[in-house]
């Protein structure tokens, strides 16, 4: 058996395919997760990621490929990988006459105990209460206890689907926290989304699905360069569009007597050496696009055939 502490590749997915009849749930997914590595895996809803995550749980078969968590196959080492595994379901459901204690203590008992201190410690982090029956929370407040099951163990690798549903923007920033902790920790964190700004500010690679199949496996980084800023320059003097449209990178330039605005995607240096060549800068203000209009880019008129 493979050691769970020697492997590099933490999550290992090797052409893994799942059709349901005729209709393709997923489809020859290639790609590797990193000790210590936030991956981020978004797609619209029913693009293949809960799909994709069942068969890494071995909750269903694969049609074909194969898959490996801590270098152990998901299939014949379910149990196993089990032990080192957090867990959050897109469609978590919690049994509603037992309190949120009551139900971190049965899946505490199921690992056989947790660290009560680090339980109560995430509790007050996420501001949950954990004496009420949990019939009777909110569903943000349900994710809540959600949460802090999947956290409370300290797992190798945790696997979310839509973690943070529901979740008000204070609560979804702790999250956040807990996450980079959990990286920083040198464990795995995999997290579905079919939101960019979910995931933008704590992962350091993305993977992008469609229709079952993977578009794209990029950093954040690499997505943050393709963004097409919109500038806006404020020049001593009146400037001629075509001297900005000359820029490589430069689209949908507008000119005002003094005022430019463009929208750019090259490099910025080249841009500003144009522009002081025969004008003064007087003031300069750039605005990153949102990487949500990437993220929509993948699927904008695209066809996908089987």
């Amino acid at each position: 058996m493979a050691s769970v502490s020697s492997a590099e590749s933490v999550i290992e997915v090797d052409r893994l395919t799942k059709h349901y009849g005729a209709v393709v749930g997923a489809q020859d997914l290639l790609f590797t997760v990193q000790r210590g590595e936030v991956f981020g895996f978004l797609g619209p809803n029913g693009a293949g990621k809960t799909t994709t995550i069942r068969m890494l749980l071995d909750e269903i078969r694969p049609t074909a490929g194969r898959a490996a968590i801590l270098g152990l196959d998901t299939h014949a080492k379910s149990v196993e990988i089990r032990r080192h595994l957090g867990y959050i379901p897109g469609d978590l459901a919690l049994y509603p006459n037992l309190t949120g204690r009551d139900t971190l203590t049965y899946f505490a008992n199921l690992r056989g105990g947790v660290d009560w201190s680090y339980v109560n410690e995430l509790a007050e982090r996420l501001d949950a209460d954990l004496s009420r029956k949990v019939g009777n929370l909110s569903s943000g407040n349900r994710q809540k206890v959600g949460v802090i099951q999947a956290f409370m163990n300290r797992p190798d690798v945790l696997i979310m689907d839509e973690p943070s549903s529901g979740l008000d923007p204070l609560i979804q920033r702790e999250f956040q926290n807990m996450v980079r902790e959990v990286a920083a920790d040198g464990r795995t964190v995999f997290l579905s989304s079919h939101t960019l700004s979910e995931v933008q500010r704590v992962a350091g690679r993305v993977g992008i699905i469609r229709q079952g199949r993977l578009v794209t496996v990029e950093s954040v980084a690499d997505l943050r360069s393709k963004a097409m800023r919109q500038v806006e320059l404020e020049l001593d003097s009146p400037a001629e569009a075509a001297l900005f449209a000359a820029v490589p990178g430069a689209r949908e330039v507008t000119v005002e007597h003094n005022h430019v605005r463009l929208s750019f995607d090259g490099d910025m240096g080249v841009l500003l050496q144009a522009a002081t060549g025969l004008h003064t800068i007087v003031d300069i203000t750039t605005n990153e696009a949102d990487l949500e209009e990437i993220f929509l880019t993948y699927y904008h008129d695209e066809e996908v055939t089987d």
